[in-house]
């Protein structure tokens, strides 16, 4: 980020050889959880007749899109239905998944253990997958950001004013390094999701985002601030 012309140096300040500046880094770290929980509900029925499989399977598919919809709070968009039918030896077999996305957590466990509990063995529900969207990433970049270019403005002001003098516009600020990661959990050797609890999850998909900036500032040099008092008492 730069209020100077494209690949235009930054201009020194009236006062000297080499201008008055201050030269400063920033830096800033800030963390996000997930703000979005994939489910997947797997339902499956294997019969001698096909309408047999067919309605055992699509009776507690239409009880979980209205468990979704009155418990979860869930659109249409946000679930996703894939069907599958087949033949296997002398039967038939139906079988369909319920992908869901979630972005109230609360609402997601209550609807998960509400199928469990009504459908019981009928249904297998998966581990909720956390991620983030991209919109959830870039927001975090441009706040970590910001919050770096803060740190970077308020260390020249406190050398400024160490000195005497006041802080003026920025000539140059330039992000230098951005690095980005995930928490891991310690003390597991196996990665499988069914292991961590659900705020083990959670810690392990939030996203760690830190920014380090240069900035060159200007310094008001005294000549101006008693050019600006004389004026004043004038």
């Amino acid at each position: 980020v730069s209020p100077t012309a494209d690949d235009e140096p930054p201009r020194a300040a009236e006062g000297g050889p080499f201008g008055r500046e201050v030269h400063v880094s920033g830096s800033a770290e800030l963390s996000a959880g997930p703000d979005r929980a994939k489910v997947t509900v797997y339902l499956r029925s294997r019969k001698g007749e096909a309408g047999a499989a067919r309605g055992s399977v699509a009776r507690r598919l239409e009880y979980v899109a209205q468990t979704v919809r009155q418990r979860g709070g869930i659109s249409e968009n946000d679930v996703t239905v894939i069907k599958n039918f087949s033949r296997i030896d002398n039967a038939y077999k139906m079988e369909a998944e319920v992908c869901i996305i979630f972005t109230d957590f609360g609402k997601m466990q209550d609807t998960c253990n509400h199928l469990v509990e009504k459908l019981d063995k009928s249904v297998i529900i998966s581990s909720p997958h956390f991620y983030h969207t991209m919109e959830a990433v870039d927001t975090l970049r441009r706040q970590v950001c910001v919050s770096a270019v803060k740190s970077a403005q308020q260390k020249a002001q406190e050398v400024c004013q160490l000195f005497g003098h006041s802080l003026g516009k920025p000539l140059l600020i330039k992000e230098e390094e951005v690095k980005e990661s995930e928490s891991h959990l310690e003390d597991h050797t196996d990665n499988s999701s069914d292991l961590f609890s659900f705020q083990q999850k959670l810690q392990s998909a939030t996203i760690h985002i830190s920014s380090r900036v240069f900035a060159i500032f200007e310094i008001k040099g005294e000549k101006k601030r008693k050019k600006a008092a004389l004026i004043k008492g004038n």
